[in-house]
């Protein structure tokens, strides 16, 4: 749309099914890669992905055409498909329902890259459920402890 104007910088995450350790090493950066494509294909730009086996991070560019929740169906979607198609595990891969999407300004975007980066090194310390209660507590966000990324028992 003519003069439209945004700088909309999202920090989405969410996780395995069941929080299930199925991400391998030996082919996380091709799913990074599709996850990429599939954020571009749908109009907006991946400033930097990376997770760990259980869980993924995007900091997303995003344009005023699509809502969030829409996208993050759309990737968790393609990409599942795309595992399964590939046969990258043993039976059927999915994602877990839900996500966590918080907004970041210009300011914050090296940090929030930085951070994604250092996945890895980061959860050396800290858990995955740590690592989000703190989100979601320092973006103030009400939550239902019934519904945080846990396994199902």
């Amino acid at each position: 749309m003519a003069n439209t104007y945004t700088q909309i910088h999202i920090h989405s995450i969410f996780a395995v099914q069941n929080r299930q350790s199925l991400i391998q090493p030996s082919w996380e950066t091709e799913l990074y890669k599709y996850v990429s494509g599939i954020v571009r294909n749908q109009g907006h730009k991946v400033l930097q992905i990376n997770g760990m086996s259980d869980h993924i991070h995007l900091l997303i560019g995003m344009r005023p055409v699509q809502s969030v929740s829409a996208l993050t169906q759309q990737i968790k979607q393609d990409s599942s498909k795309w595992i399964n198609n590939k046969r990258l595990i043993p039976g059927e891969f999915s994602w877990q329902d839900g996500y966590g999407a918080f907004s970041h300004s210009k300011s914050q975007v090296k940090t929030v890259i930085s951070y994604i980066r250092n996945q890895k090194k980061h959860h050396k310390k800290k858990t995955f459920l740590e690592e989000y209660l703190e989100f979601l507590e320092k973006w103030e966000v009400d939550y239902d402890e019934r519904y945080i990324f846990k396994p199902i028992e």
